[in-house]
């Protein structure tokens, strides 16, 4: 996995609101290689989905890239999706990176059947046969292990939570993109649902080699199927490692934090730990360390200097001035 295929270069985006500019996502540089499962951690409101949503430009109405680069290096080339007109945008999506939204249900229309709405997305692309289109449809059904005759001439509500979720990832796949982003793709299924959508996902990076971008505050999803983990948290990028570095040997507070608030089914009982108070305002941030009110190692100095980040081991970066105590008394 040393062969980039995106790039995102200080990326900062805002939303427009009546009390001023949200700044979800602040100066993130992020790399993403072929073949790679790449996980965004953290809490509501750190950003994650709004990086995602902006890596295929669709952004609601009143957020917008302030600056920086989006590379997706296809086809032996470079391209800034960042500047893509809307006619690219079309072409692009879907066909070179995809995405699976939220909650499966609110992203069918729900007056059309799952064919129809496969046919939609494969006329946008130039597909126009019908036949050839349902022989595919049919196959890449059944490869994410559904009933294809059932389902494509089902609504979306005549299906189970899950298998709308299959549908949707059916879907992704249908142009054969590059990189799949999947935003919190098993959230509001039962477990063993999840347990299948996972085993799906592992089964999707075997066969297909897809770079994928899982996007989730459910650590064991990225702890089973990321390689590496990038921690978010107030719109900026906090930590960023391989999975053993980050669930192993975390190096930023905030990280700690979310990996000790897990409950333990193998050992003892302990009390289920909690960061202590509320993400930051997005609007009028504090000087210094956006982590600093809730931080157990704080030190005077972080209240005014706001870290970068620095490679403290091998590809293992962490944005935090007391990394070094933070190793030693884990």
């Amino acid at each position: 996995m040393d062969t980039r295929i995106l790039s995102i270069e200080n990326l900062s985006i805002e939303y427009s609101n009546v009390r001023g500019k949200v700044k979800a996502v602040r100066d993130v540089k992020l790399d993403l290689y072929k073949g790679e499962n790449l996980a965004l951690i953290g809490e509501s409101g750190s950003g994650k989905t709004t990086l995602g949503t902006a890596i295929i430009r669709l952004l609601p109405h009143s957020g917008y890239i302030k600056k920086g680069k989006i590379i997706y290096m296809g086809n032996g080339k470079e391209y800034n999706i960042a500047q893509f007109s809307e006619t690219e945008l079309r072409q692009f999506r879907w066909k070179e990176i995809a995405m699976v939204f939220q909650s499966a249900l609110n992203s069918f229309n729900p007056v059309l059947k799952v064919w129809d709405q496969i046919f939609d997305t494969a006329k946008a692309h130039g597909l126009n046969n019908r036949a050839i289109v349902r022989e595919k449809a049919i196959d890449v059904l059944r490869f994410v292990q559904l009933d294809p005759e059932r389902v494509i001439n089902s609504y979306p509500h005549e299906l189970s939570g899950g298998m709308r979720q299959r549908v949707l990832i059916a879907l992704s796949l249908f142009l054969e993109p590059k990189i799949l982003i999947l935003d919190e793709p098993t959230t509001a299924l039962d477990i063993l649902t999840q347990r299948n959508i996972i085993e799906l996902l592992r089964i999707i990076k075997e066969d297909m080699g897809l770079s994928m971008i899982f996007i989730s505050h459910d650590l064991s999803l990225a702890a089973e199927l990321a390689d590496r983990v990038a921690t978010m948290y107030a719109g900026a990028i906090v930590e960023l490692g391989n999975v053993n570095d980050i669930f192993y040997h975390p190096r930023h507070p905030y990280t700690l934090g979310l990996i000790k608030a897990v409950p333990t089914v193998s050992s003892s009982f302990r009390e289920l730990y909690s960061i202590p108070g509320s993400p930051p305002d997005l609007i009028n941030f504090i000087p210094g360390c956006k982590f600093y009110p809730r931080c157990e190692y704080k030190i005077k100095d972080c209240e005014m200097t706001e870290p970068t980040l620095v490679e403290v081991e091998p590809r293992h970066f962490v944005a935090c001035l007391r990394y070094k105590e933070i190793a030693d008394g884990r």
